[in-house]
């Protein structure tokens, strides 16, 4: 049998011994530059690195969620351009600020000071891209029961209290300070604090039980108890806006909301809303002709639903007059105030074509003048001093 001695891999042989010469050339090339030299190379190469990592972002990164058919991919690629590039900056600025030869008191103030700086940046990103993130799923309730659009504000908040808090626990770690200490005295200060407080808090509970219940979410019409009727603007934690229809914006506690009886007239399974006009007619009047009126008023409008159909009520036998009720459907509660007034002057102008009578209250006053009760006053005027 014939035996050939295998001979060592050429790069085994060449490769290893060069390019371990060529390391040690360029560590004594580094080791000979002064330290201020060091750290400008750093920055520079570091810059260098932040605009790569930007442009990979955009080419690769980018390129591939364009294909995608989902835009989330897209909007969180741009929001990223700026923070990796002050990430990756950052870092180089870290390690030419170690190499700079600073005193070590300067030198932990500089780097914390950088590091604070990262942080920020990062949760800055985080909370664009959690809402960005909880925007989507919640147009997509079919498939994530969990988030809804009425429930959206509640986790736009709790996100936005869970990455401030691990923003601020990091700020902590950046700056060597102990948190156990911190949230020792936070625990006794938030217990003298909740006492003097306690309105806050119960408007902090109360926003969070609207948040989670939802009676009511943003853009319904509702009504409040004290009369005022709006658009919900904002649900927060502390408060809800409402915007009424005379464009006054209007701040309510959530504690008041809470316990207070609220109308919701966009609530239920649609937001259609049916309104009511009543209008009186004379004694004598042919109600089968004033029911067809009233319902040919209604259905000659476009902004009356047909489904359900406009119909007639006959309420009242009143003092003076039959009262009807003509009572429509219409698509949205912005559309009450409008269709209401729309309806009641065609009312008036139909029924005074057709000469029907709408009675009005009148009052006659009879003036009796009987000369012989009478009694003459004497005018001061006229009377002579004795």
């Amino acid at each position: 049998m014939n035996t050939q001695q295998q001979s060592p891999p050429v790069s085994e042989t060449t490769s290893d011994p060069e390019w371990m010469a060529m390391l040690s050339e360029m560590n004594q090339f580094w080791s000979a530059l002064p330290h201020l030299a060091q750290a400008a190379l750093i920055i520079l190469i570091s810059i260098i690195a932040a605009k790569l990592s930007d442009w990979i972002l955009t080419s690769l990164v980018g390129r591939w969620a364009g294909k995608t058919k989902n835009s989330l991919d897209d909007d969180l690629v741009a929001l990223m351009h700026r923070p990796v590039f002050l990430v990756v900056l950052l870092l180089g600025l870290d390690l030419a600020a170690q190499k700079t030869g600073m005193s070590d008191s300067i030198l932990f103030i500089t780097r914390s000071c950088l590091q604070t700086i990262g942080i920020i940046t990062i949760c800055s990103f985080l909370i664009r891209s959690s809402r960005l993130v909880l925007d989507s799923i919640s147009k997509r309730h079919d498939q994530y029961h969990l988030v809804e659009p009425r429930t959206l504000p509640l986790y736009y908040n709790i996100s936005l209290l869970i990455i401030i808090g691990a923003a601020i626990y990091c700020l902590f770690m950046a700056w060597e300070i102990d948190p156990t200490a911190w949230l020792a005295s936070a625990g006794i200060i938030g217990l003298a604090l909740s006492f003097a407080a306690k309105d806050s808090l119960a408007n902090l509970f109360a926003g969070a039980f609207i948040l989670a219940d939802a009676p009511y979410k943003l853009g319904d019409y509702i009504v409040l108890d004290s009369g005022e009727r709006g658009r919900v603007t904002n649900i927060g934690l502390r408060s809800t806006r409402m915007l009424t229809r005379d464009d006054v914006e209007i701040t309510i506690p959530n504690s008041v909301m809470g316990n207070s009886k609220i109308t919701n007239e966009s609530g239920g399974p649609y937001e259609k809303e049916r309104i009511r006009v009543k209008v009186g007619v004379a004694y004598g009047t042919n109600l089968e002709r004033v029911e067809e009126l009233l319902v040919k008023i209604a259905e000659g409008h476009p902004e009356i639903m047909t489904l359900p159909e406009p119909r007639v009520r006959c309420r009242q036998l009143g003092d003076s007059s039959v009262v009807f009720e003509l009572l429509a459907w219409i698509e949205e509660p912005v559309l009450r105030g409008k269709m209401t007034h729309l309806l009641t002057c065609e009312i008036y102008n139909t029924f005074l074509q057709e000469k029907i009578e709408i009675p009005f209250p009148q009052r006659v006053v009879y003036l009796k003048n009987d000369r012989k009760d009478s009694i003459e006053v004497p005018n001061p005027a006229d009377s002579t001093p004795q």
